[in-house]
């Protein structure tokens, strides 16, 4: 068979997702189900129409560091260090919780030490994506329960950057303390870089032309990719480079301009993203994971809301705020699929123990996007009574 161009895929994926997506809202479904379906039916595993799937899972990527870059100018820097502080201890706390949970749930199916520990690493982070997609737009700027969640999700963030520079390091079987400690190092002086250049180059020049909408749309995006590669150079990672790019930028009078005009570019890539999920999943191995997928998922969908309510409940939070935020990080995360595709590649885990995280994080992303959107106020609720924007 001929080799599937890019155009060719591009008209595979959208005007495919732009059928099921119509099919999902007549049954009322969520669109996050349609995406990673499509990529399942399309991909090798599939109709084996799509070859070049891990172009478009690069490709996807982008849309995670876009959406890293827009929480960041949507949060003002004092809120979001008071939030951070108040998130420390229940992010260390339910981290340490579910790493325990994953290791546990490795040895009960014979998994080796180390494939037990990627599995309880890939459990410890929430999706950022489905947290704040779900999120409606006006209770992410304004609500106490918009900061927590970000607050949450960033703490996370840098537990997992954590654990992907331990799992670079581990093919020599130790971990590079000195790299590690020069990348953790690295971020106050990149936030210094950040804070300087907008201060004296960016915010001069968005002042200057800011009637010329394509220079202001231009002059954002190359910021926040800059300053992505920045960070990926210094041991941190793209997506808080990106979140760095654009919490700078979030006390600028032009701020929610660049926000609004980004969203569309962002959630072309987030499509990719999902639909490259489902893709890039061995239907074959099925068999094999079956059972160790629906008992993790299981643990994750009813052990994270009540870990969260319980952590959040003794923080004086609401009880009702406590099980909304619990039920909303109830999944894992794209970095779960991240860690699992490095330990892979660095020979740490086997082809059974990362397909058991990717099938754990397609069944967490599908059932915990049903209960947000069945349940609890969100842009896409079916019910009239729940859809907030």
């Amino acid at each position: 068979m001929a080799e599937t161009s890019l155009f060719q895929s591009f008209f595979l994926i959208f005007s495919g997702a732009a059928i099921v997506a119509s099919l999902a809202l007549f049954g009322r479904q969520p669109l996050l189900v349609a995406y990673i379906a499509l990529g399942l039916l399309l991909g090798p595993s599939g109709l084996a129409v799509i070859d070049n799937v891990q172009l478009l899972a690069e490709m996807s990527n982008i849309g995670i560091i876009f959406l890293l870059f827009l929480l960041g100018l949507d949060m003002q820097p004092q809120a979001l260090l008071s939030v951070l502080r108040k998130a420390t201890f229940v992010g260390l706390v339910s981290c340490a919780i579910f790493l325990g949970l994953g290791f546990a749930i490795g040895q009960l199916f014979g998994f080796t030490n180390t494939e037990s520990w990627v599995i309880g690493m890939a459990m410890m982070f929430s999706s950022t994506i489905i947290g704040i997609k779900l999120l409606p737009t006006t209770v992410l700027h304004h609500k106490h329960l918009g900061e927590m969640m970000v607050g949450l999700l960033l703490f996370q963030d840098f537990v997992a950057i954590t654990c992907l520079m331990i799992l670079l390091s581990g093919s020599t079987g130790e971990v590079d303390v000195a790299q590690l400690g020069l990348s953790i190092a690295a971020l106050p002086l990149l936030v210094f870089f950040a804070w300087v250049v907008v201060k004296y180059l960016l915010l001069p020049l968005f002042t200057r032309f800011d009637r010329f909408h394509e220079y202001v749309f231009l002059l954002a995006l190359g910021w926040c990719m800059g300053l992505a590669e920045l960070a990926e150079i210094l041991g941190l990672s793209r997506e808080i480079g990106a979140f760095i790019a654009g919490i700078t930028l979030a006390t600028s009078p032009i701020s929610q301009y660049i926000a609004l005009s980004l969203k569309p570019l962002r959630d072309f890539f987030l499509i990719l993203f999902f639909f490259s999920l489902g893709a890039q999943f061995k239907l074959s191995m099925v068999p094999e994971i079956a059972l160790p997928a629906l008992i993790t998922a299981a643990a994750v969908l009813l052990v994270k809301p009540v870990v969260f309510r319980y952590l959040l409940g003794n923080q004086s939070e609401h009880k009702v705020l406590a099980w909304d935020i619990g039920f909303r990080l109830g999944q894992i995360s794209e970095f779960s699929l991240l860690i699992a595709f490095l330990a892979f590649n660095q020979q740490l885990i086997g082809s059974g123990a990362s397909h058991l995280i990717q099938a754990t994080a397609i069944l967490t992303f599908l059932v915990s996007s049903y209960i947000v959107v069945m349940n609890f106020p969100n842009p896409i609720a079916i019910k009239d009574e729940l859809r907030r924007d």
